[in-house]
Order: structure tokens, then C-alpha cells, then sequence
């Protein structure tokens, strides 16, 4: 067979053959819909999305009670933007996000600026953070939320969310944290964040696609939300439709392994990281890191090589898979949000590579992928 290395976890991650496992039942042997309680099968269907929800929850330190199923992270945090648009006092009519955010957040809050809501983006340094000290003074009493990502998805950036969810309470907004690449990689718990909403996705964490969920804070004062979709009343109300039982079994058995492994995972990936740079940098000039090296995912690197445009190195790494940006943006001809956003020019932008290394990802295909990437480059140059 040949050589083939997979490096775009950050778009999708390769389904744990554990988690393959556990969904399999839920296809043909235990087909009850999780609603009819009424007999043995659904009975089955309910008990195992009521596992699976605490599987989730132990996750990111919440209870079950606060796990709202979705089809994955866009519509939770659709969800919780126009859910909380709709449900929210009239007088705030003021939204807050960072300049990085991915397009599930800054599309469905830029539809409610054309409702008559207002959008404000909150800058971000060199490195890709935030400035807490930036929002002293800004958030209003019109402010309505917040949201700011756990860890960013192109450049793998660490938010300091603790400052920004103190002032949002502060002003009397929520909070909402995008925590999709963060879970699973780096230590998260929906307390310490201080979030009010929380969004994650099974696929990121080596679960299967389409499936994800909403955490909604249920303390004092209790979050509310008007529902996107109506029509049964599943999920307390907030999310209606029959529920994806075997997607969401296998999310919980993601979870679950992943509260297990993450931080080996993670310090194995970190290492790998390291020598994926140091590689590149011994055998290459011109190489520049785009983000902060010491607050970033440790499975993330996301580097510039200067004089080579990215569309054209990855064209020709057919046995290696990377990516120039976010798989949910990169069929637009627009150079990188989060990068512009950085203050990078078009040439560094146009010339940046993403790395996303995974669960599964060894020595030899960090090695490998430094043989292919290191020639492609020479190969553009030359």
C-alpha cells in the first residue's frame, strides 16, 4: 500500500475504532427511537443517549441536565446566538466577538446585525489573542453575549477566557465559549471558563460527524434560549427531532476516552509538534510561525513559507493531507480571516500551511511529512 499521512485534524478527526464499536448496535440491532419509552427498544435507545450525555458532561465538568444534543457545533452555536437573540431583554441588542472567530459564529451573529442587532469584534494581538483589558469599559448594559473560542482553529491559539467571562458577567451578558478544539487537547471545565454556553463537536474528537451538542448553564440566573427548531419537544424543548442515537452513543464513548487519554494524547502530540518545527527550520529559511507558541494547542502549527504559495505546495503532496485554512471557509477565494486578523499580509497569508496532528499520528509520519513538505518547498522555490 502506499504511504499515506493524515495532518488535518483540526478539520476532521479519523473515527476511534473503540467509538466505531460502540455505535455499531444502535444501526441495526437496537433500532428504538430514543422517544418511545413505552417499550423495551426505546427504553434501550433512551438509557444509552442518558449515558452518552454524561459521558459528555464528566468531559467538560458539567452535569447531564446542561447537555443539549445538536447535528454538531454550527448548529449549537447557532443556537445559542439566535437562541439567546430571541430570548434576550429588548434593550440588548449588542453583540460581542472575537476577530478570529469561526464563520459558525461571526455568519450567524453578522445575520442578526442585518436584523438591527450589533455586531462588535474584539481585536487580537501579533500571537492571536485577546486582550482582556481591550473590553474594560466597552461592554455596555445593551450587551447581549460575548463569544470567544476556547482555542482557534487555524493558528490553535489559547483564549484567556477566565478575564473576558469577568466582564461579561460583570455587564450582565452571557458568555459563550466554541469549544471545539480545545475538548479533548487541553484541560477545559465549564466552570473555571465561566461560560454560559459551550459548544463542542463529536468529530473533533475522533467521534463520528454529525453529531455535537450545546451546554447550557442552568444556575442562577438560569440561561434562556429560544429554540431553532420546533416540533416534539425532544432536549428539554431546546432542540426538537428524533435523536441520533448511534451518533450520539458514539459521542459519548468519544468522550469518554478522550477524559481518559487526552492529556497523554496531548503531551505526545506536543512532542511531535516540536519536531515537526524543528525540522522544518533546520532545513528551511524563510519559515515563520503564525500564532503564539507557548499559548496554542499542542497539536497545532500553522507556518508560512516565504516565496511559496500554499494552494500550490498542497496540490502536489498528494500522500501527505494539510490544509492552507479552515475546512469550513477555504472554498472562499478571501485570504484567511484569523490571519489577516494578526495583522499578516496577503503574501504570508497566501504562503501559510496548517498542521493538525491527531490520536494517531506517529514519528514516522511526522518524518515522513518532513521529507514531502520539506522537498515540495524546494521544488516551488527552485
Amino acid at each position: 500500500m502506499p504511504r499515506f499521512v493524515y495532518l488535518d485534524h483540526h478539520a476532521t478527526t479519523p473515527c476511534d475504532p473503540r467509538v466505531v464499536e460502540a455505535m455499531l448496535p444502535w444501526f441495526t440491532e437496537r433500532p428504538g427511537n430514543a422517544a418511545s419509552r413505552q417499550h423495551r427498544r426505546g427504553q434501550q435507545a433512551c438509557a444509552a443517549v442518558e449515558t452518552a450525555r454524561e459521558h459528555v458532561a464528566a468531559l467538560i465538568g458539567g452535569s447531564p441536565k446542561e447537555v443539549v444534543f445538536t447535528s454538531g457545533a454550527t448548529e449549537a452555536l447557532n443556537l445559542a446566538i439566535k437562541g439567546a437573540a430571541g430570548a434576550g431583554p429588548p434593550g440588548r441588542r449588542r453583540l460581542w466577538a472575537s476577530a478570529i472567530e469561526h464563520p459558525a459564529v461571526l455568519d450567524p451573529a453578522r445575520s442578526l446585525a442585518r436584523e438591527g442587532f450589533e455586531l462588535e469584534l474584539m481585536p487580537v494581538g501579533e500571537a492571536g489573542r485577546v486582550e482582556p483589558e481591550w473590553l474594560r469599559g466597552r461592554l455596555g448594559e445593551d450587551a447581549l453575549l460575548v463569544a470567544l473560542m476556547a482555542a482557534n482553529n487555524e493558528i490553535g491559539t489559547l483564549q484567556p477566557l477566565g478575564p473576558v467571562a469577568a466582564m461579561a458577567r460583570e455587564a450582565g451578558a452571557l458568555f459563550l465559549v466554541d469549544a471545539v478544539q480545545a475538548v479533548g487537547k487541553v484541560p477545559f471545565d465549564v466552570g473555571a471558563s465561566g461560560a454560559d454556553l459551550v459548544a463542542l463537536s463529536a468529530h473533533k474528537i475522533a467521534g463520528p460527524k454529525g453529531v455535537g451538542c450545546l451546554w447550557v448553564r442552568r444556575g442562577q440566573p438560569r440561561v434562556r434560549l429560544r429554540p431553532l427548531i420546533d416540533g416534539g419537544g425532544q432536549e428539554r424543548g431546546l432542540r426538537s427531532g428524533t435523536l441520533d442515537v448511534s451518533g450520539i452513543v458514539g459521542f459519548g464513548e468519544a468522550a469518554r476516552l478522550a477524559r481518559l487519554e487526552g492529556s497523554d494524547d496531548a503531551r505526545r502530540m506536543a512532542r511531535l509538534r516540536d519536531r515537526l518545527l524543528a525540522g522544518l527550520m533546520a532545513a528551511l529559511d524563510g519559515v515563520s510561525v503564525n500564532g503564539s507558541l507557548e499559548d496554542r494547542l499542542p497539536n497545532n502549527l500553522n507556518v508560512a513559507f516565504c516565496g511559496v504559495e500554499a494552494s500550490r505546495l498542497l496540490e502536489g503532496l498528494d500522500d501527505v493531507d494539510l490544509s492552507s485554512g479552515s475546512a469550513c471557509s477555504t472554498a472562499s477565494l478571501e485570504p484567511s480571516h484569523v490571519l489577516r486578523a494578526l495583522g499578516r499580509t496577503d503574501d504570508v497569508i497566501l504562503s501559510s500551511v496548517r498542521f493538525g496532528l491527531g490520536r494517531g499520528t506517529t514519528e514516522s509520519d511526522i518524518d515522513f511529512a518532513l521529507e514531502r513538505v520539506i522537498a515540495g518547498v524546494r521544488a516551488l522555490r527552485g
